[in-house]
């Protein structure tokens, strides 16, 4: 067995450096870590730039668009789905920072059995996932919050009766 592998950085392209550099750092609150000049592998003069929040192991390389198919890349690297996730510990404080920094939510903040989330832009319009704190397994409130849904679900389609105990054999009604 070999020694811990993980994830170092994954590339996120940019149009310039600077701006991304700006948004990741001014509005995320991420760490510059890296910005050093650099070398493309033709010999063309580069930066090697890499942002990290704070405490997290993961970073990005943000990579400058070199020719047209990178450049096409800029703001849809994942295909219009959400790519990449931040989860913060506060997510009332970072989601009322980001809105009054100018970041562009697309979607309201909702709850889910992994946490609160909204969806953001980021500079280039790549699509992410603004996280809350993991619901703790052992909380029973996702699972109360869960059981209510269905019995709501349940009662506009008639259906209430076979879900009128869901929960209190956990005792969680």
């Amino acid at each position: 067995a070999s020694g811990m592998a993980y994830l170092d950085l994954v590339t996120l392209v940019v149009r310039d450096y600077d701006p991304a550099i700006a948004f990741f750092v001014d509005v995320l609150h991420f760490d510059l870590v890296e910005d050093v000049p650099s070398l493309t592998n033709d010999g063309r003069p580069k930066r090697w730039v890499v942002v990290r929040p704070p405490g997290g192991v993961t970073g990005l390389l943000l990579a400058r668009a070199d020719g047209e198919a990178q450049s096409a890349a800029v703001g849809s690297q994942f295909a219009g789905r959400v790519g990449l996730f931040l989860r913060v510990d506060d997510f009332d404080e970072a989601y009322a920072r980001m809105q009054g920094a100018g970041v562009t939510f697309v979607s309201p903040p909702r709850r889910e059995a992994y946490g609160m989330v909204a969806v953001f832009r980021d500079c280039e319009g790549n699509a992410w996932d603004l996280l809350g704190r993991k619901v703790r397994q052992d909380d029973g409130a996702g699972f109360r919050a869960l059981v209510a849904r269905m019995r709501l679900a349940a009662r506009d389609a008639g259906q209430l009766e076979p879900l009128a105990t869901l929960g209190d054999q956990f005792g969680q009604a």
